[in-house]
């Protein structure tokens, strides 16, 4: 009994199955009926579009719609759209590319896989339009969806105002470029910024420095008036410019030509003459005529201060002492230079005179007879309100004297210079610890046994360096038709570069001195000058003549020389 109404439960299920399926159908024939009489409205006489219809007995899970579906221009449905049937949503679209061109279409979705690809919203909503989307393309894309007979007539979507050529189009290789650009340049604009910060701080600490450096040299001289002081942006000079007065007379009184006031802009160098272990010579050009501009290395800036103090001293001016024109601290390339200007002499120093030319007895006397003038002015001291004190050079040398035009020398480089004043007793050696040229120095100062707080002591050993020097000019005068090859003294017994333990031998142990050629004694003046050199290098310092006595002694033997025919006040002193 109870199988029997099972069976039959069954029985009216599946009937009732068969009823659906038929209404179902019945309503989907009217439907599509429905559609092809709207279309022959429509379009009239003209052939209508239509999708494929549902087949019988097919159930569908979506609701399905008539919709227009058009491409470009689109403008009208009902003149440039077909139907579409059996679609689950509508829609309309308004597209813009990069170059403003914007184009506009209807169509419709039949696959519930492909709303998610044109509908961002969801399909129950009546009208369902996204925003505006720019995506990555250079296109702007606007879609409207709807579910609904035709709902896709009308206006289509709007888009946002164009741009122009201010639109900015953004893609993955874009978006890479950038950063990596980024990357790449933020470091070193970081790095350089920094640098720039460096520079300018270390700059700002070198000026001061330098100021301060002027300064400490010489405090009264660069610091008189400061309503005086005035900087100018010519060259690349890192000091204060400023102003001084200078009052010179006849007597050779006073300042030197040019106290500093940035000299060194208004100097062009020209070429470089020479080179040495304190730094460089160079020809330079200033005010329309050649100068020699001697540029201190930065370690030999005690010589330059002392030099440019001794150059600066009242009453220095003299014929047989080199002409000081003025004296700089300047920066360039980034680099300090101390400059130190004085005259020119295209002949250059004694040594490369001597290395060139053999001399007649008349030049001899000439050379011997204005370094002593130069030697007497330098040792002696000068008394009165603008007086000058001793000085003694500590470094004479045939490369420390320079020949001038005609034939005469003047005494240079007094970076080891020393001063003395009998009025206050005081002795400044300065602060240079170097010392003098190891072969031209006394035998008191070899050993040792020198008293440095003696001024006199320290004159005497210029008398015996001027004696090795009256050597080499008398070795290069012709004698008998015969002039011997130029030698620096002593350079048959120590090297080159000697060391102070290898003069000391030779100098004070041995008690050695250069030899005087045996063809001197047969020629008067130069017999005569040999005897004069001996009692200048002789190894006791008290038996050393002073500078005043080898001046006229040298005066004595060249009026004794009929063969010289020479006003030595007007020419050689």
């Amino acid at each position: 009994m109870e199988s029997s109404n099972i069976k039959l439960f069954f029985l009216l299920c599946f009937l009732m199955k068969i009823n659906v399926k038929a209404e179902i159908s019945g309503r989907l024939l009217e439907e599509n009926q429905d559609i092809a009489d709207t279309d022959m409205e429509l379009n009239g006489a003209g052939a209508v579009k239509e999708f494929p219809a549902v087949p019988q007995n097919s159930v569908q899970l979506h609701a399905r719609f008539k919709c227009y579906a058009c491409e470009a221009p689109c403008l009208n449905p009902y003149e440039h759209a077909h139907t579409c049937q059996n679609a689950i949503q509508c829609w309309k679209s308004t597209t813009r590319d990069a170059e403003g061109q914007v184009t506009v279409s209807r169509g419709c979705s039949t696959s519930p896989d492909h709303l998610p690809l044109i509908c961002s919203q969801s399909s129950r909503s009546k009208h369902n339009s996204a925003s505006p989307a720019k995506r990555n393309t250079a296109n702007f894309v606007n879609v409207e969806c709807c579910t609904g007979d035709f709902c896709n007539s009308g206006e289509f979507p709007e888009l946002p105002p164009f741009m122009g050529n201010d639109v900015t189009v953004i893609t993955a290789d874009s978006s890479n470029m950038s950063k990596m650009a980024l990357a790449i340049l933020g470091p070193f604009l970081v790095i350089t910024l920094m640098g720039a910060v460096a520079i300018f701080f270390m700059r700002r600490s070198h000026r001061k420095r330098l100021a301060a450096s002027r300064i400490k040299q010489d405090p009264e001289s660069y610091l008189v008036n400061d309503e005086l002081l005035r900087a100018t942006s010519a060259g690349d000079s890192t000091l204060r410019e400023y102003l001084q007065h200078s009052v010179t007379s006849g007597s050779g009184s006073g300042l030197p030509l040019l106290v500093q006031r940035t000299l060194a802009k208004q100097v062009t160098l020209l070429e470089c003459i020479g080179r040495g272990k304190y730094g460089e010579v160079w020809r330079g050009h200033w005010h329309g005529e050649s100068i020699a501009v001697k540029i201190f290395f930065s370690r030999d800036e005690e010589s330059w201060k002392r030099e440019t103090e001794i150059y600066s001293t009242v009453l220095l001016r003299h014929e047989n002492i080199l002409g000081f024109i003025g004296s700089d601290m300047t920066s360039r390339n980034s680099c300090t230079q101390l400059w130190l200007m004085t005259h020119y002499y295209p002949l250059g120093s004694l040594f490369d005179h001597l290395n060139r030319n053999p001399l007649s007895h008349n030049d001899m006397i000439c050379i011997c007879l204005s370094i002593a003038n130069g030697l007497v002015h330098l040792h002696t001291e000068i008394f009165g309100t603008e007086g000058k004190p001793a000085m003694a050079h500590r470094d004479l040398k045939s490369k420390n004297i320079l020949v001038t035009s005609n034939g005469t020398c003047v005494i240079a480089d007094f970076g080891l210079a020393v001063t003395h004043s009998h009025v206050t007793g005081q002795l400044d050696m300065g602060n240079n610890p170097k010392v003098g040229t190891k072969r031209y120095m006394a035998p008191e100062v070899l050993d040792e046994s020198i008293d440095l707080e003696c001024f006199e002591a320290l004159r005497r050993t210029d008398i015996y360096a001027f004696g090795l020097v009256l050597w080499e000019v008398c070795r290069r005068t012709i004698s008998c038709g015969i002039a011997e090859e130029y030698k620096v003294p002593f350079y048959d017994v120590v090297p080159m570069d000697p060391s102070f333990e290898d003069m000391r031998k030779v100098v004070c142990i041995d008690n050695y001195r250069p030899s005087i050629p045996n063809r001197w004694s047969s020629d008067s003046l130069l017999a005569g000058m040999s005897k004069l050199m001996k009692e200048c290098w002789h190894q006791n310092p008290n038996v050393r003549l002073p500078a005043l006595r080898i001046k006229k002694t040298i005066h004595k033997l060249a009026a004794t020389d009929e063969k010289i025919r020479l006003d030595f006040d007007e020419v050689c002193v």
